[in-house]
């Protein structure tokens, strides 16, 4: 009988155990975030409806401001490029207009977070762009971001324009 009431509380300890364990897997904080991240784009959206964004196969939203006239932006090529980065609340984090200082990096290297580097191959000299990164293309912190881009100059990389 002794035997049986220890067996009791064992099976009676391993199923409270096993409930916390179903319920706390079943728990992941980083679906809420993406869930959180998915309705911020989309307020965001929602908020800016006359700029009609194209959402891109990656999850990158894209909108050309202004088309260049130049060459079309390719993977190796050198980009010359004023930008600046905001969240989504317009808060601002970083940029480089309002100075003479272009950023100047390999285009589709990993000089950019993966959004960037996607958009600016979408890009022709002398064109204006609207992003929205969601973080997994970006910062990776659940906190989406966007960017006014302007291709201003391209030098040609070893890919088939620099032959």
């Amino acid at each position: 009988m002794k035997n049986m009431a220890i067996l009791s509380r064992y099976l009676s300890v391993g199923a409270v155990v096993a409930m916390v364990m179903i319920i706390t897997t079943g728990c992941d904080p980083t679906k809420e975030l993406e869930k959180e991240e998915t309705e911020e784009i989309q307020n965001f959206l929602n908020a800016h409806s006359d700029i009609e964004y194209v959402l891109k196969n990656s999850g990158l939203y894209y909108y050309d401001d202004s088309v260049g006239t130049g060459e079309l932006a390719m993977t190796h090529d050198t980009a010359y490029l004023f930008y600046k980065g905001t969240y989504l609340d317009g808060t601002q984090f970083d940029t480089n207009l309002g100075t003479t200082d272009t950023l100047i990096r390999p285009v589709n290297e990993g000089w950019f977070i993966a959004g960037f580097d996607e958009a600016i191959t979408y890009m022709k000299v002398g064109g204006k762009a609207k992003i929205i990164v969601p973080s997994y293309l970006g910062y990776f912190n659940y906190v989406p971001s966007h960017f006014d881009i302007y291709l201003v100059r391209l030098v040609p990389g070893p890919g088939e324009k620099g032959k």
